[in-house]
């Protein structure tokens, strides 16, 4: 088929090297403008656009691809499918009416659970069990279209939304592959989504990665730092200065203390990082970054700022 792929971030890239493998034609890859990155502010491609330029493919950028002129670079294409994974723009009708046979979406989660734009950090902080990836037709409501197939993938306890979101993209990827033969000889009859279980994971915002101590539990609070690593990272103050937490552990000891206190140890004898009283039980900070800071373990944080001991992580910077 004539393929026409639509993707900008790392979690694209699977989708992108299957198709670019297979005996599929790529016409053209679709991907965000280039943006300001880092303290330079300097320009910087979207990863999908660096793989396609190394693999000789034609790029097209337009700042909406509703606008009439990128669909009209669409239609010159002749696609005969649009392939989706994470594009980051929404699609009107007049672009998914283009490709013959529609246009098809990688999405990250098991829909209808997790329609939106976060739906593996939402799985962690929500405490699931599974992730995974469906392909569906696009339509016009936000992640609602039928879909054609989906594939689980296990979320382990250690898993941070870096880790989950590269095993969810290869299973994703995998899956496109083994959908589109039988899409094309239209062998699919498309599920229509169940909208009663339909949940919804929006943008994440900095504010979101804050931690509440005085509510929520300690697995809640590990949960946290898995879903928002390696963005925006979970944080809190000390000091009245951000305290930001790359990585913690719940112990099941309740420390007789307000929820936030640092104390000494944990109970348990080890030297692990940062003891610290939740709402319920207790959380050892893993590795922590002071402002301005390189990352380290909580240990090494913790026996550099002794006068910690006895303080309390805060949920605002008063």
């Amino acid at each position: 088929m004539r393929v026409v792929f639509l993707g900008s971030p790392e979690f694209a890239l699977p989708s992108l090297r299957r198709l670019i493998e297979s005996d599929h034609d790529i016409v053209g890859v679709f991907t965000q403008p280039d943006r300001p990155v880092g303290r330079g502010r300097r320009l910087a491609p979207p990863p999908v656009k660096t793989l396609a330029i190394e693999r000789g493919l034609a790029v097209f950028q337009p700042p909406s691809i509703s606008k009439p002129e990128a669909v009209e670079q669409l239609r010159a294409l002749a696609p005969d499918i649009g392939v989706i994974a994470a594009y980051g723009q929404i699609l009107r009708q007049r672009v998914l009416d283009v490709p013959r046979l529609g246009v098809l979406n990688v999405h990250a989660s098991l829909l209808p659970r997790w329609r939106g734009a976060a739906p593996v950090p939402a799985a962690i902080l929500a405490g699931d069990e599974r992730a995974g990836a469906t392909i569906m037709r696009v339509v016009l409501a936000l992640d609602a279209g039928p879909m054609l197939d989906r594939v689980e993938v296990s979320i382990r306890p250690d898993d941070t939304a870096g880790t989950l979101l590269g095993r969810v993209a290869e299973a994703g990827a995998d899956l496109l592959m083994r959908v589109l033969p039988p899409w094309e000889a239209g062998e699919i009859t498309p599920q229509e989504q169940d909208e009663a279980l339909a949940t919804y994971a929006p943008q994440i915002k900095k504010a979101d990665a804050l931690i509440d101590w005085q509510h929520e539990p300690a697995a809640g609070v590990c949960r946290k730092v898995r879903a928002y690593n390696p963005w925006p990272i979970a944080y809190s103050y000390l000091d009245g200065q951000p305290l930001r937490v790359h990585d913690a552990a719940e112990r099941p000891e309740r420390i007789a203390a307000p929820p936030g206190t640092i104390v000494a140890s944990n109970g348990d004898g080890h030297d692990e990082g940062i003891a610290c009283a939740a709402a319920d039980a207790s959380v050892v900070l893993l590795r922590v970054q002071g402002p301005g800071g390189k990352v380290m373990s909580g240990a090494e944080f913790r026996r550099g700022h002794a006068e910690i001991i006895g303080k309390r992580l805060s949920s605002n910077p008063g």
